[in-house]
């Protein structure tokens, strides 16, 4: 195994023991966490286990189901410094394989999110609404962009940004030949 791969298979391991310490925290049976999330029983027991590498949308239907962040998920160490390097650490894949994203920060109060979102070319991604009262601000670091929120669509080029509920319905579509790299931060409201 590679040093990329170990890296990889120590953050499932990681994010098995704190859905694993979560879930246990409520009381809660793997059956309870399957019948609130959407997520079978199997799968859940998996990724406790770290035998599987869960796709976005499957972090997202059991953070949203816990009512916590997607990040905490991803316990950090308590550093002062946090650097975080494009393309090095983390990377989720959707189940399509089109849409990725790589964590980078989560401030201490569990209320905002920092991710890099890699599209690949001519693809869209359709997130699960996220947690009620969540605002997704998103800029675009290279390549341009087509967000549709609640059936109305905008179109971003490098470096424009958005901000809108992501709560609701959203999705991301890439019409270009190049990958699309956006910034993404989550604002959890209350």
């Amino acid at each position: 195994m590679n040093k990329g791969q170990d890296e990889q298979k120590q953050v499932v391991l990681k994010v098995g023991a704190v859905l694993k310490k979560l879930r246990k925290e409520k009381n809660w049976s793997l059956e309870d966490l399957s019948e609130l999330s959407g997520v079978s029983k199997l799968t859940l027991g998996n990724i406790e286990r770290g035998e599987t590498n869960p796709t976005i949308g499957m972090l997202w239907k059991i953070s949203k189901s816990l009512s916590i962040p997607l990040m905490s998920l991803f316990s950090n160490e308590d550093n002062s410094v946090h650097l975080s390097r494009a393309g090095k650490g983390l990377r989720i894949s959707g189940e399509e394989n089109n849409w990725a994203i790589e964590p980078i920060f989560q401030n201490t109060n569990n209320e905002m999110e920092m991710y890099r979102a890699y599209l690949q070319p001519n693809s869209s991604y359709f997130p699960e609404k996220h947690h009620q009262n969540t605002t997704e601000l998103a800029t675009v670091m290279s390549g341009t962009i087509s967000i549709q929120v609640n059936n109305e669509s905008y179109i971003l080029n490098q470096y424009d940004s958005i901000s809108f509920r992501a709560d609701g319905k959203h999705s991301y579509t890439n019409d270009s030949n190049e990958v699309v790299v956006l910034h993404i931060i989550l604002k959890y409201g209350n």
